[in-house]
């Protein structure tokens, strides 16, 4: 194998594995806003009764369904 054979095979698996990883990133950001839009809805659909016996106030739900999502 040529010097330029080796440098474009390792170009390409530089770029390889920079494109692995923006998937790898893609995939993870697309599971955690998954996780917080159905914790939002989940706890969006309960009463305020319910919301009161789990200790938490309505205008909290956002917060901790970004906990659940980004911080879990």
């Amino acid at each position: 194998m040529t010097y330029a054979n080796q440098t474009a095979a390792i170009a390409q698996t530089g770029i390889f594995a920079r494109l692995k990883g923006l998937r790898d990133t893609l995939r993870t950001v697309m599971e955690q806003r998954a996780v917080y839009a159905r914790t939002l809805q989940e706890l969006q659909a309960l009463s305020n009764r319910e919301l009161a016996d789990l200790g938490i106030h309505r205008s909290e739900i956002p917060r901790i369904a970004a906990e659940a999502a980004f911080k879990g």
